[in-house]
């Protein structure tokens, strides 16, 4: 099978060393929208104005396969 790798980057970036063993592309899809949620409502209030966050899933050599973004900016 198949291992993929979460990349989390943030003021604090995370970078997955262990990786998980999914059976396709599809699946790392589905692992990466329930991961970047759970991180996401983590983070509770820290969250402010002006800040990106970003979830980026690769392929066991390194090669990007999805990228999820979440930016903020203040309007006034």
């Amino acid at each position: 099978m198949p291992k993929y790798f979460f990349n989390v980057h943030d003021s604090h970036p995370m970078k997955d060393s262990l990786g998980e063993e999914l059976p396709d592309d599809e699946a790392a899809w589905k692992e990466a929208i329930g991961y970047a949620g759970a991180l996401f409502k983590d983070i509770d209030g820290k969250f402010r104005p002006g800040q990106e966050w970003s979830l980026e899933v690769t392929d066991e050599a390194g090669k990007p396969i999805y990228f999820i973004s979440i930016g903020s900016r203040r309007m006034r």
